[in-house]
């Protein structure tokens, strides 16, 4: 049966609405929420560290949302004790031979520290964590001068390795889009420590020299150590075996990728 021709534009009209009804309809959805990209990778400086005369680099990768696998490198060339003249004047001038052990030695070290960071809100690299790492360091020192007699010294050179583990506590955040800030706030590791100094003199000691040589090497307090002292004609050796520790704190800037 055929309808009126002004049935079919009606109903034609009402089809047409209909269908740009329901296109518009789905146009109109919103769009699903895109997953958020996080940046893996962190390498940082620490810039606190540079007034120990320390170099330190650390490098962060993200395993998880609250795990991530972090490894530190800090070096410092060959310089003097830092504040040395600080440590002298606290000494005082009543321990010349003190003062001058301290101005005249010169020292380097460097230190490995793997971790297992484990953040306790947002996490993927933000707020606040919980770390637990192993450290392994060597301290290298030369001329440490010890007094043998009222003119004469003898210097001393040798190695320190440590091996310890600690906890420290810390918190990171994102400053933009490809930076961050981390602070270390605080953490402490223990472990154990042993090291060989030795020195030769520039001549023979007699008998009473090398006495007080040993007495004065002896005299040197290192708490909670075993030191192990032989004197010579030639010269002296120090073995030194014991606890070792150490706090650890800073400042690092970081640029993720």
């Amino acid at each position: 049966m055929m309808l009126p021709f002004r049935t079919s534009r009606c109903l034609l009209f009402l089809f047409s609405l209909s269908f740009v009804t329901g296109l518009q309809a789905q146009t109109a959805q919103p769009a699903e929420p895109q997953a958020e990209v996080h940046q893996m990778n962190y390498f940082k400086v620490n810039v606190t560290a540079l007034v120990l005369k320390n170099y330190s680099l650390t490098y962060e990768r993200l395993l998880s949302k609250p795990v991530s696998f972090v490894v530190s490198y800090r070096f410092m060339p060959t310089t003097g004790l830092p504040f040395a003249n600080n440590v002298a004047d606290a000494i005082g001038s009543n321990d010349p031979d003190a003062q001058k052990a301290v101005k005249s030695v010169q020292m380097s070290n460097y230190a490995i520290t793997p971790e297992l960071r484990f953040y306790l809100g947002r996490g993927y690299g933000k707020g606040f964590y919980i770390s637990a790492f192993y450290r392994y360091a060597s301290f290298k020192a030369d001329r440490v001068s010890v007094a043998y007699n009222s003119l004469n010294s003898l210097d001393l050179s040798g190695m320190l390795t440590a091996n310890t583990g600690g906890l420290q506590f810390g918190a990171q955040w994102p400053l933009g889009k490809h930076f961050s800030i981390d602070w270390w706030i605080v953490g402490a590791h223990y472990g154990s420590g042993n090291g060989n100094f030795s020195g030769v003199a520039s001549q023979p000691l007699n008998a009473l020299e090398q006495d007080q040589l040993r007495q004065n090497l002896e005299n040197i307090d290192i708490p909670l150590t075993t030191k192990t002292v032989a004197v010579n004609a030639n010269g002296a050796t120090v073995k030194l075996d014991g606890p070792w520790g150490g706090l650890r704190s800073g400042v690092l800037l970081g640029i993720k990728f």
